[in-house]
């Protein structure tokens, strides 16, 4: 069975930078998507970051453009998000997700985090 457990979330200053980890336990196939979306208070989850398999190029949202980077550990083990230059309206929490996918769509991705949430104060 997939698990997928988030850590790194927490509070920061606007300008700031956070970096989370998804530690990934079971299997996951080759031509998985992994990436991350987030939720910002009263809105819908939306995609930040995804890695598709096969070298397609990395997906990031325009919001996030130039500011993170997402990466994966050896073997799919982790995935990281870097975020640097943090705003105000980064605030959400962040999930980790796996599965098949043809793009940043969530309904795509099968298996999902718990979610850690990101706090940043203007």
């Amino acid at each position: 069975q997939v698990q997928l457990v988030e850590s790194g979330g927490g509070s920061v200053q606007a300008g700031g930078s956070l970096r989370l980890s998804c530690t990934v336990s079971g299997y996951i196939s080759s031509r998985y998507c992994m990436g991350w979306f987030r939720q910002p208070p009263g809105k819908e989850r939306e995609g930040v970051a995804i890695i598709y398999p096969g070298g397609r190029p990395t997906y990031y949202a325009d919001a996030v453009k130039g500011r993170f980077t997402v990466s994966q550990g050896n073997y799919k083990i982790t995935l990281y998000l870097q975020m640097n230059s943090l705003k105000s309206e980064d605030t959400a929490m962040y999930y980790c997700a796996a599965g098949f996918c043809s793009g940043p769509d969530s309904s795509d991705f099968t298996y999902w985090g718990q979610g850690t949430q990101v706090t940043v104060s203007s």
